[in-house]
């Protein structure tokens, strides 16, 4: 007797479901993604205006999104992320679709719901797609988990730790002016 075979969904599916869904695509897998939290959405454009101010304030060729924002990560139909914030440098991934292949940084704040995936899964999918640097931004924990994969560093900091990006020569985020004002 065979196997029943499990279903492998694609981008195409990704880009079928109703209106306001959204889901991530791992392997060919679903992964159904929740609303963010108000606390998570201030962490994020606070996070994403110290990048996007550093960067051009230096007049570099990065850019910096943030979510939702394609990124097709093996270049294939079966994997489709939506990164909290990503920096892009190579300007030939970009298309009017998103980003084809790995960014050069990406940072996923979790949530309670994103939680093992953030962690585990994207990790794995990050480093072996060829993203250079993510960081884990952990609110509930009070964490910042960087992982360098060029120089195989990892760092883990607190938000009251000032966290140098690893793609930029000097570009620090200061996590306790990032979380001022914020009950967490």
């Amino acid at each position: 007797m065979a196997l029943a075979r499990e279903k492998l969904f694609t981008v195409d599916d990704i880009y079928a479901l109703p209106q306001g869904e959204r889901a991530e695509l791992i392997d060919g897998q679903f992964h159904s993604m929740a609303p963010p939290s108000r606390r998570h959405q201030t962490i994020a454009r606070k996070l994403f205006s110290a990048i996007n101010a550093y960067i051009e304030s230096k007049g570099g060729s990065c850019e910096p999104f943030f979510a939702p924002f394609a990124v097709f990560l093996n270049q294939d139909n079966r994997n489709y992320v939506e990164p909290d914030i990503c920096v892009i440098c190579d300007p030939g991934k970009l298309t009017d679709q998103g980003c084809q292949g790995a960014p050069d940084w990406i940072i996923e704040i979790v949530s309670s719901s994103s939680r093992r995936m953030d962690y585990f899964t994207k990790l794995f999918k990050y480093r072996t797609a060829g993203v250079r640097e993510y960081w884990i931004v952990d609110p509930e924990k009070d964490r910042i988990l960087v992982y360098n994969f060029e120089s195989e560093d990892t760092g883990d900091y607190t938000f009251s730790a000032s966290v140098k990006a690893g793609i930029y020569e000097d570009l620090y985020i200061d996590f306790s002016d990032l979380a001022g004002g914020l009950t967490l």
